[in-house]
């Protein structure tokens, strides 16, 4: 079965539930302060592999503390860290979280997560990849870096996942290198200046991403569950799994892991699609981006609940 490469962040996320965003000068009193793995790149690539993809991780951390934790725990949930690099000299990536109402507030702090250059992470997929692997990006690596990747993944012959998250513009001609793009609510709107608001919405701005050259879009629309244009232009639509949310952290992260995996394994999109939305509804349950992310068993179980 082809492998899922995920060239990506890494970073440890210092979270706090608060019963409101503070006001400049305010100090509020928290709850439920937690440390935990996270950064899209290694959510994506932990629900992956526990979804069953043999998953390698490209990326770099600090040497140091909290670096050793990420690749731990990363090789706990069955991820290729070999290709991980421990940089001197530069701290691993740090997100710190506020928590409420079930949403979250997030600021970063890149780290080593800007480290890679294009340069070295075109080595590391000439080294590392097979043709019909599948290659997942996001946007919290150096933007270069992760251009790069995306156009030597479909030079070796690889199927590309894009995640534009942070959203941020792209080169058109990156687009014909994306065979497959997922973004949510907010990234539609950066990047096809739209705000999926209804179905007609979401078909446009898919169709923009289409025409620049994009395989299939997937968009995610929260509650509402999420829309899908692939190169056939059917519309296809998948509802939410009703879920009471404790914590939003990774559970866009979970969704394409998920959705990746079933690309992956050669399920088909509508099929891929269900898994992530099991995936993501379980994660928003529980607190935390990777502690709350799923496993097969417990997708399926959902899933064969929800046919009930």
């Amino acid at each position: 079965m082809p492998r899922v490469i995920v060239f990506g962040s890494m970073n440890m996320d210092l979270s706090i539930e608060a019963p409101c965003l503070p006001a400049a000068g305010e100090t509020l009193a928290g709850s439920g302060f937690i440390t935990a793995a996270g950064g899209k790149g290694a959510n994506q690539a932990v629900a992956a592999s526990r979804m069953g993809a043999d998953v390698r991780m490209v990326a770099a951390v600090g040497a140091d503390a909290f670096g050793d934790e990420l690749v731990r725990g990363l090789e706990a949930s069955g991820v290729d860290a070999s290709s991980v690099r421990r940089l001197e000299g530069v701290s691993t990536g740090v997100a710190v979280i506020v928590r409420t109402a079930g949403e979250n507030r997030i600021v970063l702090h890149a780290g080593a997560n800007h480290a890679l250059t294009a340069a070295d992470v075109t080595a590391e997929l000439r080294r590392l990849a097979r043709p019909r692997d599948l290659l997942l990006a996001q946007g919290e690596c150096d933007p270069t870096a992760t251009e790069a990747a995306l156009r030597t993944a479909r030079e070796l012959g690889l199927f590309t996942v894009y995640n534009p998250a942070p959203a941020r513009p792209v080169p058109d001609d990156l687009w014909p290198c994306v065979d497959l793009v997922c973004l949510n609510e907010t990234e539609c709107q950066v990047m096809c200046g739209v705000l999926p608001a209804d179905e007609s919405v979401c078909r446009t701005a898919a169709g923009r991403l289409r025409a620049l050259g994009a395989g299939t879009v997937v968009i995610t629309l929260g509650a509402a569950g999420s829309f899908a244009l692939g190169p056939d232009d059917a519309p296809l639509r998948v509802g939410a799994l009703p879920v009471t949310a404790v914590d939003t952290t990774g559970a866009g992260d979970t969704f394409i892991g998920a959705l990746a995996a079933g690309c992956a394994a050669g399920l088909p999109l509508a099929a891929s699609l269900r898994r992530g939305t099991a995936a993501a509804a379980l994660a928003v349950s529980r607190l935390g981006a990777q502690p709350s992310i799923p496993d097969a068993s417990e997708v399926d179980a959902l899933l064969k609940e929800a046919r009930a």
